[in-house]
Protein backbone atom coordinates (compact mmCIF):
# COMPACT_ATOMS: atom_id res chain seq x y z
CA UNK A 1 0.00 0.00 0.00
CA UNK A 2 1.33 3.36 -0.96
CA UNK A 3 2.14 5.70 1.92
CA UNK A 4 0.45 9.05 2.15
CA UNK A 5 1.90 11.83 4.28
CA UNK A 6 0.58 15.30 4.99
CA UNK A 7 4.00 16.78 5.69
CA UNK A 8 7.58 16.13 4.84
CA UNK A 9 10.45 15.90 7.27
CA UNK A 10 12.88 18.82 7.24
CA UNK A 11 16.04 18.53 5.22
CA UNK A 12 19.04 16.94 6.87
CA UNK A 13 22.08 19.15 7.29
CA UNK A 14 23.73 17.25 4.45
CA UNK A 15 20.85 18.09 2.13
CA UNK A 16 20.64 21.65 3.46
CA UNK A 17 24.24 22.19 2.41
CA UNK A 18 23.21 21.30 -1.11
CA UNK A 19 20.81 24.24 -1.46
CA UNK A 20 23.55 26.47 -2.86
CA UNK A 21 24.25 26.56 -6.61
CA UNK A 22 27.42 25.05 -8.01
CA UNK A 23 28.39 24.43 -11.60
CA UNK A 24 30.47 21.40 -10.65
CA UNK A 25 30.53 18.76 -7.93
CA UNK A 26 32.30 19.91 -4.81
CA UNK A 27 33.20 18.22 -1.58
CA UNK A 28 31.12 18.52 1.57
CA UNK A 29 33.44 20.96 3.30
CA UNK A 30 33.45 23.34 0.35
CA UNK A 31 29.64 23.26 0.42
CA UNK A 32 29.71 24.16 4.10
CA UNK A 33 31.99 27.08 3.32
CA UNK A 34 29.62 28.46 0.70
CA UNK A 35 26.55 27.94 2.89
CA UNK A 36 28.21 29.95 5.62
CA UNK A 37 29.13 32.73 3.18
CA UNK A 38 32.81 31.95 3.55
CA UNK A 39 34.76 32.66 0.39
CA UNK A 40 36.07 29.44 -1.11
CA UNK A 41 39.40 31.04 -1.82
CA UNK A 42 39.90 32.01 1.81
CA UNK A 43 39.96 28.32 2.70
CA UNK A 44 43.07 27.64 0.65
CA UNK A 45 46.05 27.76 2.99
CA UNK A 46 49.67 27.57 2.05
CA UNK A 47 51.29 24.17 2.58
CA UNK A 48 53.24 25.38 5.59
CA UNK A 49 50.07 26.79 7.14
CA UNK A 50 48.28 23.44 6.74
CA UNK A 51 51.23 21.62 8.29
CA UNK A 52 51.19 24.03 11.21
CA UNK A 53 47.45 23.59 11.65
CA UNK A 54 47.77 19.81 11.56
CA UNK A 55 50.49 19.90 14.21
CA UNK A 56 48.46 22.22 16.42
CA UNK A 57 45.29 20.15 16.13
CA UNK A 58 47.18 16.95 16.82
CA UNK A 59 48.76 18.42 19.94
CA UNK A 60 45.35 19.56 21.23
CA UNK A 61 43.46 16.41 20.23
CA UNK A 62 43.52 14.67 23.60
CA UNK A 63 42.43 17.75 25.50
CA UNK A 64 39.70 18.41 22.96
CA UNK A 65 38.29 14.91 23.34
CA UNK A 66 38.01 15.33 27.09
CA UNK A 67 35.70 18.27 26.50
CA UNK A 68 33.80 16.39 23.80
CA UNK A 69 32.99 13.62 26.26
CA UNK A 70 30.91 16.02 28.28
CA UNK A 71 29.26 17.42 25.16
CA UNK A 72 28.48 13.91 23.95
CA UNK A 73 26.74 12.99 27.19
CA UNK A 74 24.74 16.22 27.07
CA UNK A 75 23.75 15.36 23.49
CA UNK A 76 22.33 12.02 24.58
CA UNK A 77 25.21 9.64 23.86
CA UNK A 78 25.24 6.85 26.43
CA UNK A 79 27.92 6.74 29.10
CA UNK A 80 28.86 3.24 28.03
CA UNK A 81 29.37 4.37 24.44
CA UNK A 82 31.49 7.34 25.52
CA UNK A 83 33.60 5.02 27.69
CA UNK A 84 33.97 2.48 24.88
CA UNK A 85 34.90 4.82 22.04
CA UNK A 86 36.55 8.06 23.09
CA UNK A 87 39.84 6.64 24.28
CA UNK A 88 40.22 4.85 20.96
CA UNK A 89 39.86 7.88 18.68
CA UNK A 90 42.84 8.57 16.43
CA UNK A 91 43.73 11.92 14.91
CA UNK A 92 43.98 11.71 11.09
CA UNK A 93 46.22 14.45 9.60
CA UNK A 94 45.02 13.66 6.06
CA UNK A 95 41.47 14.69 6.98
CA UNK A 96 42.62 18.22 7.84
CA UNK A 97 44.69 18.37 4.65
CA UNK A 98 41.71 17.36 2.54
CA UNK A 99 39.48 19.81 4.38
CA UNK A 100 41.79 22.65 3.46
CA UNK A 101 42.57 21.50 -0.07
CA UNK A 102 41.45 23.42 -3.14
CA UNK A 103 41.28 21.91 -6.63
CA UNK A 104 43.33 23.52 -9.36
CA UNK A 105 40.89 22.80 -12.18
CA UNK A 106 37.16 23.14 -12.76
CA UNK A 107 35.83 20.03 -14.49
CA UNK A 108 33.88 20.51 -17.71
CA UNK A 109 30.60 18.73 -18.37
CA UNK A 110 32.01 16.46 -21.11
CA UNK A 111 34.83 15.36 -18.81
CA UNK A 112 32.52 14.85 -15.84
CA UNK A 113 29.77 13.06 -17.76
CA UNK A 114 31.98 10.70 -19.77
CA UNK A 115 33.72 9.48 -16.61
CA UNK A 116 30.45 8.70 -14.84
CA UNK A 117 27.94 7.57 -17.45
CA UNK A 118 30.11 4.89 -19.02
CA UNK A 119 29.59 1.38 -20.32
CA UNK A 120 30.74 -0.29 -17.11
CA UNK A 121 28.35 1.68 -14.93
CA UNK A 122 25.45 1.17 -17.33
CA UNK A 123 26.04 -2.60 -17.61
CA UNK A 124 26.55 -3.06 -13.87
CA UNK A 125 23.51 -0.91 -13.19
CA UNK A 126 21.34 -3.11 -15.39
CA UNK A 127 22.60 -6.17 -13.53
CA UNK A 128 21.73 -4.63 -10.16
CA UNK A 129 18.39 -3.44 -11.50
CA UNK A 130 17.52 -6.99 -12.55
CA UNK A 131 18.80 -8.45 -9.27
CA UNK A 132 16.60 -6.16 -7.13
CA UNK A 133 13.68 -5.78 -9.55
CA UNK A 134 10.92 -7.08 -7.26
CA UNK A 135 12.17 -5.16 -4.23
CA UNK A 136 12.47 -1.99 -6.30
CA UNK A 137 8.83 -2.38 -7.39
CA UNK A 138 7.75 -2.37 -3.76
CA UNK A 139 9.74 0.82 -3.18
CA UNK A 140 8.14 2.45 -6.20
CA UNK A 141 4.69 1.50 -4.92
CA UNK A 142 5.48 2.88 -1.48
CA UNK A 143 7.49 6.02 -2.28
CA UNK A 144 6.89 6.72 -5.97
CA UNK A 145 10.58 6.54 -6.91
CA UNK A 146 11.25 4.43 -10.03
CA UNK A 147 13.83 1.74 -9.37
CA UNK A 148 16.24 2.72 -12.12
CA UNK A 149 16.75 6.10 -10.44
CA UNK A 150 17.65 4.45 -7.14
CA UNK A 151 20.15 2.23 -8.92
CA UNK A 152 21.58 5.28 -10.67
CA UNK A 153 22.17 7.17 -7.41
CA UNK A 154 23.80 4.06 -5.98
CA UNK A 155 26.08 3.73 -8.98
CA UNK A 156 27.23 7.34 -8.87
CA UNK A 157 27.74 7.42 -5.11
CA UNK A 158 29.77 4.24 -4.59
CA UNK A 159 29.96 2.25 -7.84
CA UNK A 160 27.14 0.02 -6.53
CA UNK A 161 28.99 -0.49 -3.26
CA UNK A 162 32.34 -1.11 -4.91
CA UNK A 163 33.94 1.81 -3.11
CA UNK A 164 32.29 3.07 0.07
CA UNK A 165 35.40 4.77 1.45
CA UNK A 166 38.25 3.49 3.56
CA UNK A 167 38.64 6.05 6.33
CA UNK A 168 37.37 5.40 9.83
CA UNK A 169 34.10 7.30 10.17
CA UNK A 170 34.52 7.92 13.88
CA UNK A 171 38.16 8.99 13.63
CA UNK A 172 37.39 11.33 10.71
CA UNK A 173 34.51 12.94 12.54
CA UNK A 174 36.49 13.24 15.79
CA UNK A 175 39.37 14.88 13.90
CA UNK A 176 37.02 17.42 12.33
CA UNK A 177 35.10 17.95 15.57
CA UNK A 178 38.38 19.07 17.15
CA UNK A 179 39.17 21.48 14.31
CA UNK A 180 37.66 24.80 15.31
CA UNK A 181 36.61 25.85 11.80
CA UNK A 182 33.53 23.59 11.80
CA UNK A 183 33.69 22.05 15.24
CA UNK A 184 30.00 22.41 16.08
CA UNK A 185 28.80 20.81 12.86
CA UNK A 186 31.12 17.82 13.05
CA UNK A 187 30.68 17.38 16.79
CA UNK A 188 26.97 16.92 16.13
CA UNK A 189 27.73 14.43 13.35
CA UNK A 190 30.10 12.53 15.64
CA UNK A 191 27.54 12.30 18.43
CA UNK A 192 24.87 11.07 16.03
CA UNK A 193 27.26 8.44 14.67
CA UNK A 194 27.89 7.23 18.22
CA UNK A 195 24.17 7.04 18.92
CA UNK A 196 23.67 5.08 15.68
CA UNK A 197 26.12 2.49 17.02
CA UNK A 198 23.76 1.86 19.93
CA UNK A 199 20.46 2.10 18.07
CA UNK A 200 21.53 0.07 15.03
CA UNK A 201 24.18 -2.20 16.57
CA UNK A 202 26.90 -0.84 14.28
CA UNK A 203 30.50 -1.89 14.87
CA UNK A 204 33.36 0.60 14.92
CA UNK A 205 35.55 -1.39 12.55
CA UNK A 206 32.73 -1.62 10.01
CA UNK A 207 32.09 2.13 9.99
CA UNK A 208 34.33 3.34 7.18
CA UNK A 209 33.60 5.98 4.60
CA UNK A 210 34.70 9.31 3.16
CA UNK A 211 37.16 11.62 4.86
CA UNK A 212 34.26 13.91 5.89
CA UNK A 213 32.16 11.14 7.44
CA UNK A 214 29.81 10.14 4.58
CA UNK A 215 28.83 6.51 5.06
CA UNK A 216 27.69 3.37 3.33
CA UNK A 217 26.30 2.54 -0.10
CA UNK A 218 24.48 5.88 -0.30
CA UNK A 219 27.17 8.01 1.39
CA UNK A 220 24.85 9.44 4.02
CA UNK A 221 26.17 11.74 6.71
CA UNK A 222 25.13 10.70 10.25
CA UNK A 223 22.37 13.34 10.26
CA UNK A 224 20.94 11.97 7.01
CA UNK A 225 21.37 8.41 8.27
CA UNK A 226 19.50 9.28 11.48
CA UNK A 227 16.65 11.18 9.82
CA UNK A 228 16.03 9.21 6.64
CA UNK A 229 17.64 5.76 6.66
CA UNK A 230 15.17 2.88 7.08
CA UNK A 231 15.21 -0.89 7.49
CA UNK A 232 14.69 -2.29 4.01
CA UNK A 233 15.51 -5.95 4.58
CA UNK A 234 13.37 -6.38 7.69
CA UNK A 235 16.10 -7.56 10.05
CA UNK A 236 15.29 -4.96 12.68
CA UNK A 237 18.28 -2.67 12.15
CA UNK A 238 19.55 -0.22 9.53
CA UNK A 239 22.96 -1.01 8.07
CA UNK A 240 23.89 1.11 5.06
CA UNK A 241 27.27 -0.62 4.73
CA UNK A 242 26.24 -4.25 4.42
CA UNK A 243 22.56 -4.24 3.42
CA UNK A 244 21.83 -3.26 -0.17
CA UNK A 245 18.11 -3.32 0.56
CA UNK A 246 18.54 -0.95 3.48
CA UNK A 247 20.50 1.40 1.23
CA UNK A 248 17.96 1.32 -1.61
CA UNK A 249 15.00 1.77 0.71
CA UNK A 250 16.76 4.62 2.50
CA UNK A 251 17.50 6.29 -0.82
CA UNK A 252 13.84 6.02 -1.77
CA UNK A 253 12.71 7.50 1.54
CA UNK A 254 15.25 10.31 1.31
CA UNK A 255 14.22 11.27 -2.22
CA UNK A 256 10.54 11.17 -1.32
CA UNK A 257 11.20 13.43 1.68
CA UNK A 258 13.17 15.78 -0.55
CA UNK A 259 10.09 16.25 -2.71
CA UNK A 260 10.18 13.69 -5.53
CA UNK A 261 7.04 13.89 -7.67
CA UNK A 262 5.80 10.41 -8.63
CA UNK A 263 5.02 9.91 -12.29
CA UNK A 264 7.35 12.70 -13.44
CA UNK A 265 10.71 12.04 -15.05
CA UNK A 266 13.87 14.10 -14.41
CA UNK A 267 13.93 15.73 -17.82
CA UNK A 268 15.08 14.82 -21.32
CA UNK A 269 17.69 15.61 -23.92
CA UNK A 270 16.42 18.00 -26.59
CA UNK A 271 17.63 19.50 -29.84
CA UNK A 272 17.49 23.25 -30.42
CA UNK A 273 16.67 25.00 -33.70
CA UNK A 274 19.18 27.13 -35.56
CA UNK A 275 19.28 30.68 -34.33
CA UNK A 276 17.89 29.75 -30.91
CA UNK A 277 18.03 32.52 -28.29
CA UNK A 278 20.33 31.05 -25.64
CA UNK A 279 19.45 33.81 -23.23
CA UNK A 280 16.39 31.66 -22.48
CA UNK A 281 18.59 28.87 -21.15
CA UNK A 282 18.66 28.39 -17.35
CA UNK A 283 16.67 31.55 -16.66
CA UNK A 284 13.27 30.93 -18.23
CA UNK A 285 10.62 28.55 -16.88
CA UNK A 286 8.19 27.48 -19.60
CA UNK A 287 5.81 24.62 -20.23
CA UNK A 288 6.88 21.86 -22.57
CA UNK A 289 4.26 23.13 -25.01
CA UNK A 290 5.83 26.59 -24.95
CA UNK A 291 9.32 25.21 -25.57
CA UNK A 292 7.90 23.15 -28.40
CA UNK A 293 6.48 26.30 -29.97
CA UNK A 294 10.02 27.73 -30.06
CA UNK A 295 11.13 24.87 -32.30
CA UNK A 296 12.67 22.57 -29.69
CA UNK A 297 12.36 18.84 -30.39
CA UNK A 298 13.45 15.67 -28.61
CA UNK A 299 17.07 14.65 -28.83
CA UNK A 300 16.29 12.14 -31.56
CA UNK A 301 14.53 14.81 -33.62
CA UNK A 302 10.96 13.70 -32.89
CA UNK A 303 8.31 16.10 -31.66
CA UNK A 304 7.90 17.03 -28.03
CA UNK A 305 4.48 16.29 -26.52
CA UNK A 306 2.05 19.03 -25.65
CA UNK A 307 2.19 19.36 -21.89
CA UNK A 308 1.73 21.95 -19.14
CA UNK A 309 4.70 20.54 -17.21
CA UNK A 310 7.04 23.40 -16.35
CA UNK A 311 10.69 23.03 -17.25
CA UNK A 312 14.00 24.81 -17.67
CA UNK A 313 16.41 24.54 -20.56
CA UNK A 314 19.99 23.73 -19.59
CA UNK A 315 23.11 23.79 -21.76
CA UNK A 316 25.90 22.57 -19.42
CA UNK A 317 28.58 22.63 -22.14
CA UNK A 318 27.40 25.77 -23.92
CA UNK A 319 25.75 26.03 -27.31
CA UNK A 320 28.11 23.46 -28.82
CA UNK A 321 27.06 20.69 -26.43
CA UNK A 322 23.89 18.79 -25.56
CA UNK A 323 20.77 20.55 -24.30
CA UNK A 324 18.25 19.34 -21.75
CA UNK A 325 14.76 20.27 -20.59
CA UNK A 326 14.62 19.57 -16.85
CA UNK A 327 11.54 19.18 -14.65
CA UNK A 328 10.78 19.45 -10.95
CA UNK A 329 12.45 16.14 -10.11
CA UNK A 330 15.71 17.48 -11.49
CA UNK A 331 15.71 19.98 -8.66
CA UNK A 332 14.96 17.14 -6.23
CA UNK A 333 18.04 15.31 -7.48
CA UNK A 334 20.04 18.49 -6.89
CA UNK A 335 18.84 18.53 -3.30
CA UNK A 336 20.72 15.25 -2.87
CA UNK A 337 23.82 16.76 -4.53
CA UNK A 338 23.56 20.36 -5.63
CA UNK A 339 25.37 19.95 -8.93
CA UNK A 340 23.79 20.35 -12.35
CA UNK A 341 26.36 17.93 -13.75
CA UNK A 342 25.51 15.33 -11.11
CA UNK A 343 21.77 15.65 -11.67
CA UNK A 344 22.09 15.21 -15.44
CA UNK A 345 24.36 12.20 -14.90
CA UNK A 346 21.84 10.63 -12.50
CA UNK A 347 18.99 11.16 -14.94
CA UNK A 348 20.81 9.97 -18.03
CA UNK A 349 22.35 6.95 -16.28
CA UNK A 350 18.87 6.02 -15.00
CA UNK A 351 17.51 6.28 -18.54
CA UNK A 352 20.17 3.95 -19.90
CA UNK A 353 19.89 1.48 -17.03
CA UNK A 354 16.21 1.20 -17.97
CA UNK A 355 17.17 0.54 -21.60
CA UNK A 356 16.99 4.05 -23.00
CA UNK A 357 19.35 5.56 -25.53
CA UNK A 358 22.53 7.42 -24.78
CA UNK A 359 23.09 11.05 -25.64
CA UNK A 360 22.24 11.98 -29.21
CA UNK A 361 24.42 15.08 -29.22
CA UNK A 362 28.19 14.78 -29.37
CA UNK A 363 30.07 15.96 -26.32
CA UNK A 364 32.38 18.79 -27.40
CA UNK A 365 36.10 18.58 -26.71
CA UNK A 366 36.55 21.33 -24.13
CA UNK A 367 39.68 22.19 -22.16
CA UNK A 368 39.52 22.07 -18.37
CA UNK A 369 39.37 25.47 -16.74
CA UNK A 370 41.84 26.48 -14.10
CA UNK A 371 40.21 28.09 -11.07
CA UNK A 372 42.79 30.87 -11.32
CA UNK A 373 41.61 31.56 -14.88
CA UNK A 374 37.98 31.78 -13.73
CA UNK A 375 39.09 34.23 -11.03
CA UNK A 376 40.74 36.37 -13.72
CA UNK A 377 37.58 36.19 -15.81
CA UNK A 378 35.41 37.22 -12.85
CA UNK A 379 37.69 40.13 -11.99
CA UNK A 380 37.62 41.33 -15.59
CA UNK A 381 33.84 41.05 -15.83
CA UNK A 382 33.49 43.10 -12.64
CA UNK A 383 35.95 45.65 -14.04
CA UNK A 384 33.85 45.90 -17.21
CA UNK A 385 30.70 46.55 -15.20
CA UNK A 386 29.17 43.08 -15.20
CA UNK A 387 28.61 42.41 -11.50
CA UNK A 388 29.42 38.76 -10.81
CA UNK A 389 30.15 39.21 -7.11
CA UNK A 390 33.36 38.03 -5.51
CA UNK A 391 36.10 36.46 -7.62
CA UNK A 392 36.07 32.99 -6.08
CA UNK A 393 36.71 30.75 -9.09
CA UNK A 394 33.25 29.17 -8.84
CA UNK A 395 31.06 29.18 -11.94
CA UNK A 396 27.86 30.05 -10.10
CA UNK A 397 24.66 31.69 -11.39
CA UNK A 398 25.99 35.25 -11.03
CA UNK A 399 29.09 34.48 -13.07
CA UNK A 400 27.09 32.71 -15.77
CA UNK A 401 24.70 35.65 -15.97
CA UNK A 402 27.59 38.10 -16.22
CA UNK A 403 29.09 36.06 -19.07
CA UNK A 404 25.69 35.92 -20.76
CA UNK A 405 25.28 39.70 -20.60
CA UNK A 406 28.77 40.26 -21.98
CA UNK A 407 28.16 37.82 -24.82
CA UNK A 408 24.82 39.41 -25.72
CA UNK A 409 26.36 42.88 -25.86
CA UNK A 410 29.38 41.79 -27.89
CA UNK A 411 27.82 39.75 -30.68
CA UNK A 412 28.56 36.32 -29.19
CA UNK A 413 26.19 33.41 -28.62
CA UNK A 414 24.72 34.31 -25.23
CA UNK A 415 24.79 30.87 -23.62
CA UNK A 416 26.52 31.99 -20.40
CA UNK A 417 29.29 29.49 -21.00
CA UNK A 418 32.98 30.45 -20.62
CA UNK A 419 34.24 28.97 -23.87
CA UNK A 420 37.90 29.68 -24.66
CA UNK A 421 36.87 32.23 -27.31
CA UNK A 422 34.53 34.00 -24.86
CA UNK A 423 37.20 34.09 -22.16
CA UNK A 424 39.76 35.47 -24.61
CA UNK A 425 37.32 38.14 -25.75
CA UNK A 426 36.49 39.21 -22.20
CA UNK A 427 40.13 39.40 -21.13
CA UNK A 428 41.14 41.38 -24.23
CA UNK A 429 38.32 43.92 -23.91
CA UNK A 430 39.45 47.42 -22.91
Amino acid sequence: MKQTHKSRAPLSLHALLNKCSFSKPINLLSAIAVLCSVSFTTLALQTQDVASLVAQNKANFGQCLEGKKVEALNAGVSQSRVNAEFDGFTFIPRVIELDRSQPEFVSTFPDYFSKRVNEWRITKGREKYAEHREFLRTLTDQYGIPGHYLISFWGLETNYGGFKGTMSTLDSLATLACDERRSRFFSNELFLALKLMDSQDLKREEMQGSWAGAMGHTQFMPTTYTNYAIDGDGDGKIDLWESEKDALASGANFLWQLGWQPGLRWGREVKLPQGFDFQLANNEVKTITQWKALGIVKGDGSSLPNSDIESRLRVPAGHQGPAFLTYANFRTIMRWNNSEFYAIAVGQLANQIAGGAGLHATLPDLPSFKISDIVKLQNKLNELGYDVGGADGIMGPATREGIRQFQAQNGLVADGFPSPSTVDTVLSTR
